[in-house]
């Protein structure tokens, strides 16, 4: 195949990848706090550069609003959940999710009925129900997940989440420490692979602040095609005030 026609395929790759692993970087074991991250993105041999960028909202209600969008190449993202905090744990209550400029677009909208045990939504234009079980998370909620279970010293995460019309597991470890750099400079941060199947190609690496309430700063992803993703964060606040690691010097 032509490598021209190839970069759609590669784009909407590298969306998936910002979608399944950027989620709110800024939580404490007993609260959420507000922020917002913006990420520089790169694939390996391809020159086309994208951006990422996400928030987390506190809402009038009680409920929180997660908000996130990404873009490459002529491909458009977004994603939204709306969740709330009981008992320490995080439960997701709505989760839409959006792909444009990729040929056809596509659609996916959950709700998450607690009461009556029950998920419903449509994706890819057909209605679904699930039954709800303890713990179940959705494609951004479960990210908020890890990183408190970072904060609180687990290194082994396995998590049950809601992905299009099914439930799928997640897998993470903590594989060990690294300091990291960025844009915004060099933080301590501890390294998380995804638990895949032993034969799998596909890779995925994450890296996250430990004084910055686990934010994420860096991701790499490999594709089965050999194909190299790589996100760095260039900008974040939380709580309102700006996220800035130590000056570069010498490299990481």
């Amino acid at each position: 195949m032509p490598e021209s026609t190839s970069y759609p395929r590669r784009t909407s790759r590298w969306l998936a990848a910002l979608a399944l692993t950027l989620g709110a970087s800024s939580l404490m074991a007993a609260e959420l706090i507000p922020f917002s991250a913006s990420y520089a993105a790169d694939m390996k041999s391809i020159p086309v550069n994208g951006e990422a960028n996400h928030s987390l909202v506190s809402n009038e209600d009680g409920t929180w609003t997660l908000n996130f969008n990404a873009g490459m190449f002529v491909a458009r993202l977004t994603e939204q959940s709306t969740l709330r905090l009981e008992e320490d744990r995080v439960i997701p209550l709505t989760y839409k999710y959006e792909r444009r400029g990729l040929g056809r677009g596509r659609e996916t909208t959950q709700t998450f009925d607690w009461t009556n045990e029950q998920v419903t939504g449509v994706h890819k234009e057909d209605p679904f129900s699930l039954p709800t079980e303890p713990g179940l998370l959705d494609k951004t909620t479960y990210q908020l997940a890890l990183q408190r279970d970072l904060m609180a010293g687990k290194t082994d995460m396995y998590y049950r989440v809601v992905d299009g019309d099914s439930i799928d597991d997640y897998h993470f470890r903590v594989t060990g420490n690294k300091r990291v750099t960025t844009r915004v400079g060099q933080f301590d941060a501890v390294e998380v692979d995804r638990v895949r199947e032993p034969d799998s190609k596909r890779q995925t690496t994450l890296w996250f602040a430990k004084d910055f309430n686990y934010l994420l700063v860096r991701l790499m992803q490999t594709e089965t095609d050999g194909q190299e993703y790589r996100i760095m964060l260039k900008e974040a606040t939380l709580n309102g005030e700006p996220v800035v690691g130590t000056p570069v010097g010498g490299g990481e």
